[in-house]
């Protein structure tokens, strides 16, 4: 649940048949995926500095009012912060694309990954149950990544 006022996400698990709860913050985010931001980092750049990037790389979508058809401009940015190693704010991108996934019909899961680390941190002792939890993820090893090479060209 995304409550707007105090702009944090209340969700609770089931921990030894008693119910926790766990509260959602962008510092969370930050201190458990160990983004390497903080909250005055910013979440965007001037077109010309995402362009220049796009260009530099080589990119070739279409132009978009100065910007790409291909990449949303959120994607665009966080990709010219890690080419340019400049400071840019991926744990506010995170809390805010989960609580816009939190607050719209949608039935589609955003970051799972991130979900699971989460609580994980909280709760350590959560036990999972790999027949029934909606949520189970596996951490990547090399026989992962050698079925998927088979699906997309290395």
């Amino acid at each position: 649940m995304y409550d707007e006022e105090s702009d944090v996400i209340t969700s609770s698990v089931s921990l030894n048949d008693e119910d926790k709860t766990i509260i959602i913050t962008e510092q969370l985010i930050r201190e458990v995926l160990n983004f390497p931001d903080d909250e005055n980092s910013p979440t965007s750049f001037t077109e010309i500095m995402v362009m220049g990037c796009m260009l530099r790389m080589r990119y070739s979508g279409l132009h978009r009012k100065g910007g790409y058809d291909v990449m949303i401009d959120y994607q665009m940015c966080m990709l010219t912060a890690l080419v340019w190693n400049k400071k840019y704010n991926f744990s506010r991108i995170v809390s805010h694309y989960m609580k816009k996934n939190i607050t719209s019909c949608s039935k589609t899961w955003i970051y799972p990954r991130f979900v699971q680390m989460i609580l994980d941190h909280a709760y350590p002792d959560l036990v999972k149950d790999e027949d029934n939890d909606l949520l189970v993820l596996h951490h990547i090893d090399n026989e992962t990544l050698i079925i998927s090479s088979r699906y997309h060209k290395i």
